[in-house]
């Protein structure tokens, strides 16, 4: 029997992607999946000589040496635990499973807790890039046993993508670390591409730009502090032309977008952590409401829409929504890093937020130039509460939170949506330790429920008799 270094379980577009790339690295990779059509179909697409399809799970275990090391790549939730089921007969103690779909980290801590009584080892290996990343150069995020790393990380950290002459794959943390960095990593993916949005809606609505100028304005801040990934095809997009018609092929697409969960995931574990992550947060609702197509369309004859106010230096205008982008992108990150910080305490995970940034900054969707100073922030203090208290990020926020300031009141005063960037500023100012009116909400607990209150000039518990 031909003998193989890693299994692929699932060859939809992902788990293709994976298994060429590590056949073009030189391992030897089995291929299998429920379906043999898409099995064949890969094969006869892709022929390799490192790639050998196989037609059943226990032929595909038995021609791995052990510790044999599977990779589930298909549709999370209860179609990975199928296929754990369908592995463990064949499985012997020391093996390895590696889930590289989206699953939710409680599954994956639920998993590796199970498997682990039975002697296999569970990694929840989270990879970001899509089908070109997986293809080329993902970003990995493997999280699991320490020890049990030591076998996989020759495969993963050759098939990912390099930064700096670094891969982008590195060990996060025990059961469902990797699983979380790449469910948060997904969340401030949500933020970035919203905060896109609202700078496309600015610059084409207030600023009055043309797909074309859009386009170069885009390039323009690819070449600086804004180079990333999400920009440059941004960039792209406003060039590309309609299939169909005359005329860029982004006005003739449906304004509304879709969510698999990530986000929403991301969210919901803020609020069990009691984080602020209100730019996700708002990034998943404007989906939700960009979604509800017919309603927003009967409202337009509802509403009156307030004047317009046209921008009159659109020079000015580019140059402000670029350092309130900017401003706001910081801000993101900042909720993001700050979810992962408290996760971190509260599963015992101990984090490096320095690496994690390091293994985004090429090969994920949220690659960015950015990003290398958000690895040199950590890796400057590694106790960092927050990251807009970094000097660099500090300085940042200083200089362009006028600007985005600015960009928001036009934008509400045109009544163009601006949820993640009226977010961002609101959370700059509650950060700064303005005044957010916590005092009349404890007052107002005191009063209806005797909840009682705490006090500036003194320490302890009151509660007042209220006359009301």
């Amino acid at each position: 029997m031909i003998k193989t270094d890693i299994g692929i379980i699932g060859l939809a577009v992902m788990g293709r992607s994976l298994a060429l790339n590590m056949a073009d690295h030189g391992f030897k990779v089995g291929g299998y999946n429920r379906s043999r059509e898409v099995t064949d179909t890969l094969i006869s697409e892709h022929p390799h000589e490192n790639l050998i399809p196989f037609y059943s799970l226990k032929e595909l275990v038995e021609s791995q040496e052990r510790p044999r090391k599977l990779m589930i790549m298909v549709k999370a939730g209860k179609p990975v635990d199928l296929v754990i089921d369908q592995l463990l007969p064949f499985l012997d103690e020391g093996d390895m499973i590696l889930d590289g779909g989206n699953s939710f980290f409680e599954d994956t801590r639920r998993r590796e807790k199970s498997l682990k009584e039975k002697g296999i080892y569970y990694f929840g290996t989270g990879v970001s890039g899509g089908e070109k990343g997986a293809r080329f150069g993902p970003s990995i995020m493997p999280g699991g046993d320490p020890k049990a790393y030591e076998h996989i990380a020759p495969v993963l950290e050759a098939i990912a993508a390099t930064a700096q002459g670094e891969p982008c794959c590195a060990y996060m943390g025990p059961d469902g670390a990797g699983h979380y960095v790449k469910m948060v990593h997904n969340g401030i993916e949500y933020a970035d591409m919203q905060l896109i949005a609202e700078a496309y809606l600015l610059l084409k609505y207030a600023g009055g730009f043309t797909n074309k100028e859009l386009a170069d304005i885009f390039e323009e801040w690819n070449e600086g502090e804004l180079k990333s990934y999400l920009i440059e095809i941004t960039a792209a997009i406003f060039r590309e032309q309609d299939d169909f018609s005359d005329g860029e092929l982004v006005d003739y697409i449906l304004d509304s977008a879709g969510q698999k969960g990530t986000g929403r995931w991301t969210s919901l574990e803020s609020l069990k952590q009691g984080v602020n992550v209100s730019m996700i947060t708002a990034a998943c609702n404007a989906r939700i409401m960009s979604n509800r197509i017919n309603e927003r369309n009967e409202a337009k004859g509802l509403f009156e829409a307030p004047k317009q106010r046209p921008v009159t230096d659109q020079a000015a205008f580019r140059t402000q929504v670029r350092e309130g982008l900017y401003t706001a992108k910081i801000a993101a990150y900042a909720q993001g890093f700050d979810l992962l910080s408290h996760a971190s305490a509260e599963y015992g995970w101990d984090l490096d937020y320095g690496k994690i940034a390091s293994i985004f900054r090429a090969g994920c969707i949220i690659q960015a130039e950015f990003l290398d100073d958000i690895t040199k922030a950590f890796g400057n203090n590694k106790g960092l509460s927050n990251l807009m208290t970094d000097a660099f990020f500090r300085d940042g926020i200083n200089r362009g939170q006028g600007s985005l300031r600015s960009i928001l009141s036009l934008g509400i005063l045109n009544g163009i949506p601006v949820p993640a960037m009226s977010q961002a500023a609101a959370y700059i100012d509650a950060f700064r330790g303005t005044a957010v009116g916590a005092n009349l909400i404890q007052a107002q607990r005191d009063c209806f429920g005797a909840h009682t209150y705490e006090r500036t000039d003194r320490e302890g518990i009151f509660h007042h008799e209220w006359r009301v």
